[in-house]
């Protein structure tokens, strides 16, 4: 423990499918820095990234994972054919997660690890912490119409960026004294408008606005520059270490707030102490 205390950081990763390659750039950067990671919640794409780094805590077997696979190991994580409630099963995606942490369970994980989930019969947020943690991240991801949703607890679990698109409140409920937030979700200017797209751009803004919503619940957010970032090319296995970089500039950027405010938090909390100690 250090002179002023210690405390607890907590990192929320936002969902926002392909633009998750930007949360591997983010977490190097974290270590490289010596900022401790003591909590990780995520959503969707975010709790599929720090599942997997709670579990190994090692960032460069993830990005070498990532950046290794060829476009067809890729794209066939997405030839799963479903027959009802999703275009996909997610048996596939599961198994991959599953041949990088096996069956670990969250009592098991080197990092303490939520992932949020939205229930789909309420509407509300649903924060998982138990079990197995590919199960978990398997709710998490599941984008409606794309991915089957899935029964726990007899809840049906969707997509956690559908309730929680920054899971910054979820972080602080573990028990993070700071909070760092990856927002993946961004509404990028547009100097004409295509009708074909408007469904899928109305969607970017709700998501848009309530993650701006939940960043002011964090000490910190990080914003990765993503709109090179596309399902497609993601599914072709292009632009991973483009998204990786991007991830590792946004959080340098931010790198000097977060050192300065962490050390000012522990000396607040070193004069409380004081005080404390006085009175």
């Amino acid at each position: 423990m250090s002179l002023f205390g210690q405390i607890k950081v907590g990192l929320a990763l936002g969902g926002g499918g392909p633009r998750g390659l930007t949360h591997i750039g983010v977490i190097k950067v974290l270590e490289r820095n010596n900022i401790p990671i003591d909590y990780i919640t995520g959503s969707s794409i975010g709790a599929m990234i720090g599942g997997l780094y709670a579990a190994t805590k090692n960032i460069n077997l993830i990005e070498q994972i990532a950046t290794n696979n060829s476009w067809k190991n890729i794209s066939s994580l997405f030839f799963d054919p479903s027959l009802k409630n999703g275009l996909l099963q997610g048996k596939k995606i599961e198994n991959f997660m599953k041949d990088i942490i096996g069956n670990t369970e969250f009592k098991d994980l080197k990092i303490p690890f939520a992932a949020v989930t939205t229930d789909l019969g309420t509407g509300q947020m649903q924060v998982i912490s138990q079990g197995r943690v590919t199960d978990a991240i398997r709710a998490s991801i599941s984008i409606p119409m794309l991915f089957k949703p899935i029964q726990r607890d007899g809840r049906l679990l969707a997509d956690g960026g559908l309730s929680s698109p920054l899971p910054v409140k979820a972080v602080k409920d573990m028990g993070a004294d700071f909070a760092v937030g990856v927002n993946l979700y961004h509404y990028f200017p547009k100097e004409k408008i295509d009708f074909f797209r408007l469904p899928q751009d109305s969607l970017t803004i709700i998501l848009n606005n309530l993650a701006k919503f939940e960043e002011k619940q964090a000490d910190v957010v990080i914003c990765p520059k993503t709109e090179s970032l596309s399902w497609g090319r993601f599914i072709l296995g292009k632009d991973f270490e483009s998204g990786i970089l991007l991830g590792e500039q946004a959080a340098e950027e931010q790198i000097d707030k977060i050192k300065l405010l962490l050390t000012k938090k522990k000396a607040g909390n070193f004069l409380k102490k004081i005080f404390h100690l006085k009175n």
